[in-house]
């Protein structure tokens, strides 16, 4: 008998989330049903969005259940399978959780799907070439739709969302100024991932003093912004923009506690006639396969080159996960499980 270890959401955090909020548990792997595949997980990604799930408040996505595994997306290899598209070896990416090994229904559509290692490591799958590269994609294509000579800023320049968001904005030829927490990861987003420049939003006590620095990043204002961060830094960046701005909201990691996050200055939404629109990427399935091949063709040819932060285990997994919700990781932060 084969024992799965899994994490699960023991209780709801009151305020700031905490490791007893979990509970590691094993449950044997069951056997395979027609359709079903097994796969073992090399990787599993930790994002901010799961702690959104975590509370029981009214949100886009239903609350994480208690005492299920906690949601996530996994990257490993078929070890078993009763479906004819599946065999074992195949590397593969899904959903399946904080969790060592996942049954998935491989006839449910877009549950489980083969990847190509040849020149995408498999953990890119689950940053770059995966979910939050898609975002920025979205983000920046969809709703911001820039113009070459533009300037675009992000929140969390350094991380999985904001390192790809870099690549695509300067491959449309646009001027790219990211807002970091920390000198090391200004420097990796100038120096690495090739920004023009890069704010250490540690260095100001608050927005006005922030919206300063980006004034001297941005002569030329701010003509779209990508938020992962809300609350003091897009407070700073709304007092940049032009008009005819574009804002595409993704995260508001500063409130995800559950304390509200007011905005300064609205009157700039009306001033700037500025559009601003929130997304969630899972709902718009139908740009993947197109931001997905951009994405693996910046990566494979080194024009985008994303960081990890890995932690060891799965029992590593919820110190990993509040570390990153207080900024802790340098790009991507992901669990590895082999």
């Amino acid at each position: 008998m084969t024992l799965n270890h899994q994490i699960v959401l023991d209780n709801r955090p009151q305020g700031e989330a905490t490791v007893a909020n979990f509970k590691q548990v094993a449950t044997p792997v069951p056997a395979l049903q027609d359709g079903q595949v097994l796969v073992k997980h090399h990787f599993m990604s930790l994002d901010p969005y799961m702690r959104g799930r975590m509370n029981e408040s009214k949100s886009y996505a239903v609350p994480q259940p208690l005492g299920e595994v906690m949601i996530g997306g996994t990257v490993g290899e078929v070890v078993d399978s009763c479906h004819p598209k599946f065999k074992a070896g195949d590397p593969v990416v899904g959903m399946g959780g904080w969790q060592e090994y996942s049954v998935v229904d491989a006839n449910v559509l877009g549950a489980l799907r083969k990847v190509d290692t040849t020149h995408v490591p498999l953990s890119h799958y689950l940053g770059a070439v995966g979910m939050p590269g898609v975002t920025a994609w979205y983000g920046l294509v969809k709703i911001i739709a820039p113009k070459a000579g533009e300037t675009v800023t992000v929140s969390a320049a350094s991380g999985a969302v904001g390192s790809a968001y870099g690549a695509l904005a300067k491959a449309r030829g646009c001027r790219v100024v990211g807002i970091a927490g920390g000198k090391d990861k200004c420097d990796y987003v100038v120096n690495e991932l090739g920004f023009d420049a890069c704010i250490d939003y540690k260095e100001h006590k608050d927005y006005i003093s922030l919206s300063k620095a980006l004034r001297e990043a941005c002569p030329n204002g701010i003509d779209g912004h990508f938020e992962n961060v809300g609350g003091m830094v897009l407070d700073a960046v709304m007092l940049r923009t032009n008009a005819f701005a574009r804002i595409a909201v993704c995260g508001m990691i500063a409130g995800y506690d559950g304390a509200p996050l007011p905005m300064a200055n609205p009157a700039l939404i009306l001033v700037n006639r500025m559009k601003i629109e929130g997304f969630i990427v899972s709902e718009h399935m139908e740009v993947w396969p197109e931001a997905l091949q951009e994405l693996g063709t910046l990566v494979g040819t080194g024009k985008l080159r994303p960081r990890e932060s890995v932690a060891q285990g799965l029992a590593a997994a919820p110190e990993a996960f509040l570390g990153l919700l207080k900024g802790k990781n340098f790009g991507k932060q992901l669990v590895k499980l082999i």
